[in-house]
């Protein structure tokens, strides 16, 4: 039973036991004692708790007449009691599916530099706790219900609406934001999502999914900008522990491994940093931080792997290093 409905409300089970009770005590005692059929006795319960003014089905003894007065005074006290703690559990859920809703579009006009997530299934809730745990701000569009109450219950900002249309896009601001992830399931909605936010903003960066490798260039031609195969990653990965296990394990161990604190990062030089111009070799960014320079990638695009102690730091470079989470953070900050 999903959390707000209605029986989830102890003091209006209460009070709708009393009342069933005391319509099964009626009912009873008017076939015990006067002789009524079953409905007849059920008829003259009702009408005797609703007080809507009918005479006596048929003329009652003493002992009647007191069944009578036990219902009139415990039936109008639990239905008005009972209707009561309906229309408050009513005017309450009303009130905050309201303010919820206020709350919740507040909370979207103020998205700034957010990531935008379509597709709350196997792959988007992933990448949606990756990008929390991160530190990252996202919205998820879905139209599932099932999806939304997850979303409700991890408190994890949401529209439960189509992302292939343009103004669910809009209304998640697709203006305001960093970048969009479609990890729906459908390969042609995901091509859909990225023709619609490519339109909207030529330059956002859009991460596409793709069930089927064929699927990858219409995703690209559609303005994905980039594009991943998840299950052909798995299988991948699969067959590469199979026959390289040792190198696997390596990755686990930087990747996965909290005891050891160590993460791949990446690192931007920009315009002005301390190590603009400066080699590797001389930015000692080994010695100070404790850091494993894994490869730099130029603004050009081109990608140099295991650099050399001469290589040159340029403005706009951006380094792939392995190192401990506190020392990573420092430099960070220290290059920036």
């Amino acid at each position: 039973m999903r959390p707000g409905y209605p029986m989830d409300y102890p003091k209006l089970r209460i009070a709708l036991f009393l009342l069933i009770a005391t319509i099964g005590f009626g009912t009873g005692g008017y076939v015990i004692f006067e002789g009524m059929p079953p409905f007849e006795a059920f008829y003259m319960t009702l009408i005797t708790i609703s007080t809507v003014g009918f005479s006596e089905v048929r003329p009652l003894s003493d002992i009647g007449r007191g069944i009578t007065i036990i219902i009139i005074i415990l039936g109008i006290s639990l239905l008005t009691y009972t209707l009561g703690q309906v229309a408050r559990i009513v005017v309450e859920g009303e009130l905050r599916k309201i303010l919820g809703r206020r709350k919740l579009e507040k909370q979207i006009a103020g998205l700034k530099g957010h990531y935008i997530i379509c597709g709350y299934g196997r792959i988007g809730s992933i990448i949606a706790d990756e990008l929390l745990a991160a530190g990252f701000s996202i919205i998820v569009l879905d139209n599932d219900p099932e999806r939304v109450a997850s979303l409700e219950a991890a408190n994890i900002l949401y529209l439960c609406r189509d992302a292939t249309l343009d103004e669910t896009l809009v209304e998640a601001g697709l203006e305001r934001a960093v970048g969009l992830i479609t990890a729906v399931s459908s390969d042609a909605n995901n091509v859909f999502i990225s023709l619609s936010a490519k339109e909207l903003r030529p330059d956002i960066f859009i991460l596409a999914r793709a069930s089927d490798e064929s699927n990858k260039s219409k995703l690209l031609r559609a303005g994905a900008s980039k594009v991943v195969c998840p299950y052909q990653i798995g299988g991948k990965r699969m067959a590469e522990i199979i026959h390289k296990p040792t190198v696997i394990d390596f990755l686990e161990q930087v990747m996965m491994n909290e005891e050891l604190d160590l993460q791949i990062e990446e690192a931007q030089i920009n315009e002005g940093s301390p190590i603009e111009g400066a080699t590797l070799v001389g930015s000692k960014l080994r010695q100070k931080y404790g850091v494993i320079i894994v490869a730099i990638k130029r603004k050009s695009g081109k990608m140099v792997f295991n650099p050399g102690p001469d290589e040159t730091f340029l403005n706009g470079d951006v380094l792939v290093v392995i190192g401990k989470k506190p020392e990573l953070l420092k430099m960070n900050v220290d290059i920036a």
